[in-house]
């Protein structure tokens, strides 16, 4: 058995979190290289952010799902990026028993909301397409502030049910991983955990599932309505639809490796595990920004704009 690290103080049970590889050996390298992504995810993703809000021209439906988006991206790196630098300049990796559930559930109930948002995007694209005539009607800002209070909302009830599932005394403190999630904290638990993996797989299987599902029907239809328009309303049909898909594809199979990963723990290397378990965090939250302010043709203006100002302000000085 893995020795408790318990504060009797407080009588707060912690974990170590034992998934750095070489750390002593390596410390400074992962700090920096960490803290280099989180400063870049946090810059490019405020900075479209911030062009999508202080120009009303892009207060429509579809950009302010891309903002949505791109905060929930800013919330999945401050669930994990603060705590991660912190280890890595710390003697010891440790997070309390709560501390790791809060983690796990602030992680994997975004990640369900990317899903849900991507799900409303497709929404938002097939109305547009299929059926402009209805859009205005449709998707309505009170319908749009719906969407998005579903898409956070529903995700988190799944996960905080998962989360008080996972929360049961411990019998071992070894977490093989550099954050937490719900599975491998429960594995730690006493006892059996067949209720927690059956419920784990429903509420994984009802986030991802109905999502994924309407996004491909959706560009079933929106492939149909293209190919019986001209070349120039299919080009200017795939100009706002594949920014969205290239995302959507991209968190597919990043979350599919992390969901494999975390289920078959222990069967593949090591080193290859720490690389699943964080590629997620990095590589959708870095992608969504770039994508879509390079390929939507407003955004990118904008933000060709403000670099302009920026240098004829620093020339007049």
């Amino acid at each position: 058995l893995h020795k408790k690290i318990m504060d009797y103080s407080t009588n707060v049970t912690y974990l170590s979190l034992e998934g750095h590889v070489e750390l002593e050996k390596y410390r400074y390298v992962y700090f920096v290289t960490a803290l280099s992504v989180y400063m870049l995810i946090t810059c490019c993703n405020a900075v479209v952010i911030y062009v999508i809000y202080t120009n009303e021209r892009l207060h429509e439906p579809m950009y302010i799902f891309i903002a949505a988006l791109l905060c929930n991206s800013l919330f999945v790196a401050a669930g994990l990026y603060p705590k991660l630098l912190s280890d890595l300049l710390s003697e010891k990796q440790i997070i309390s028993h709560g501390a790791c559930l809060f983690q796990a559930f602030w992680i994997y109930t975004n990640g369900g909301s990317e899903f849900a948002l991507l799900a409303a995007m497709a929404y938002d694209r097939y109305v547009s397409i299929c059926k402009p005539l209805q859009y205005a009607t449709l998707m309505k800002m009170s319908t749009v502030k719906r969407i998005l209070f579903f898409c956070w909302f529903v995700p988190s009830c799944e996960m905080g049910i998962s989360i008080i599932l996972t929360y049961r005394p411990l019998c071992k403190y070894k977490l093989n991983r550099i954050y937490c999630n719900a599975h491998s904290v429960a594995k730690l638990s006493c006892g059996d955990i067949t209720v927690v993996n059956l419920y784990g797989l429903s509420a994984l299987t009802i986030v991802v599932c109905p999502p994924v599902m309407f996004v491909i029907y959706s560009y079933i239809r929106i492939i149909e309505v293209c190919l019986k328009n001209s070349k120039d309303f299919r080009r200017k049909a795939l100009q706002t639809c594949f920014p969205h898909l290239f995302v959507f594809t991209c968190f597919s199979i990043t979350a599919c490796f992390e969901v494999v990963n975390s289920r078959f723990e222990g069967n593949v290397p090591h080193l290859l595990t720490v690389i699943l378990s964080i590629e997620n965090s990095v590589i959708p939250p870095l992608i969504n920004p770039i994508i879509y302010g390079l390929k939507l043709q407003e955004i990118w203006n904008r933000i060709k704009g403000m670099i302009w100002k920026k240098k004829m302000h620093n020339f007049a000085d």
